[in-house]
């Protein structure tokens, strides 16, 4: 397990729920602070940023190698410089989000993407780091983080095994003592079908690690899915209302549906209980109305047993059920009244 902020997430703790800002305040301070708000509201543990520029992440070239798909679903054909542009969240917001978020008991990191965003996000004094899917081969960047001595979270999206190794192996060499790695797919949004959750136990295995959902499916079935095989931390993005179009809005949560994921995403790690097949606590009242063999009339001693005056009802006590076959015929060894549990020395 691993503690961010005094909270700690592992399998013995209700799943960490982290809303992730990214580019859904379009381009809004004012949106910005009213997501956090929101956020705060839902219940959630976390906020996460995203910290970079488009200077940052590329150059302003429009190549064909600078472009996205014309097939990609949201940002077809778009330079990749135009969709950081619009994307990215300024620098000089962090703070005061970062402000917001304590002020409403919310945790709050980012994923920084260059040396100079772990400098900003520093000098902020941010609890952890995330490091994104696409960023996951980029050893430096891991190691820096890592070398802050904050807890670091690693999307694993696109990655191969050895990619994973590679990164998991650079973070512990750099001193980082507290890892978690999320499943994710990389693609906005993701198909369900390509979430591949039941690799998350394999995932537990080859890492040794904390693991968890960066999900970009819609809505939380992918989400409650992963709880129940192992997540420990949820990351969902977050918008105020879909229909206001935001850069990642659809693939995001309203803060309503945000609020049913933090309920029922503890609901699924407490149905999880014990590795056990029995009687549960809760179901002691209910063994008292099992069925079994009752009289069902007032009979006489020397009477012989019938289906008219021995019948298997509702509550327990008599014999079982099953033992009908073995009485029936028999005789009463003494008067029995009516509503009397049968039992072998009455007969």
């Amino acid at each position: 397990m691993i503690s961010i902020a005094g909270r700690t997430i592992g399998p013995e703790h209700p799943p960490f729920v982290v809303a992730e800002l990214s580019g859904n305040h379009n381009g809004s301070l004012e949106r910005a602070l009213a997501i956090v708000d929101a956020v705060a509201e839902a219940g959630a543990h976390a906020l996460k940023l995203q910290t970079y520029t488009p200077d940052t992440l590329t150059v302003a070239c429009d190549a064909p190698a600078f472009r996205l798909g014309d097939g990609h679903e949201l940002w077809g054909g778009e330079s990749l410089y135009a969709l950081f542009e619009r994307a990215h969240t300024p620098w000089e917001w962090h703070e005061p989000i970062f402000e917001r978020a304590r002020e409403r008991g919310l945790i709050a990191f980012s994923a920084p993407f260059d040396p100079t965003a772990v400098e900003l996000l520093e000098k902020l004094g941010v609890p952890a780091y995330k490091i994104a899917s696409s960023e996951i081969v980029d050893l430096p960047l891991i190691r820096l983080a890592a070398g802050t001595g904050k807890p670091l979270i690693i999307s694993t999206g696109m990655a191969t095994v050895a990619e994973i190794e590679a990164a998991v192996s650079a973070a512990r060499e750099a001193g980082c003592t507290q890892l978690a790695v999320l499943s994710c797919t990389a693609s906005y949004p993701a198909a369900p079908s390509e979430s591949n959750l039941r690799a998350l136990p394999l995932l537990a295995a080859v890492t040794g690690e904390v693991v968890g959902l960066s999900d970009h499916t819609p809505g939380l079935g992918a989400a409650l899915a992963a709880v129940a095989l192992g997540a420990c931390l949820i990351e969902k993005h977050v918008t105020m209302s879909r229909a206001d179009g935001g850069v990642d809005s659809a693939f995001s949560l309203e803060p309503a549906e945000l609020a049913t994921l933090v309920v029922e995403s503890e609901r699924a790690w407490q149905s999880l209980g014990e590795v056990a097949i029995g009687p549960r606590p809760s179901e002691r009242e209910g063994l008292r109305f099992r069925r079994s063999l009752y009289v069902v009339r007032d009979v006489r001693a020397g009477e012989p047993v019938t289906p008219g005056n021995v019948r298997s009802i509702r509550p327990a006590g008599g014999l079982p059920p099953d033992a009908a076959g073995a009485v029936m015929g028999r005789r009463f060894v003494r008067d029995v009244a009516f509503g009397t549990p049968l039992t072998w020395d009455l007969v």
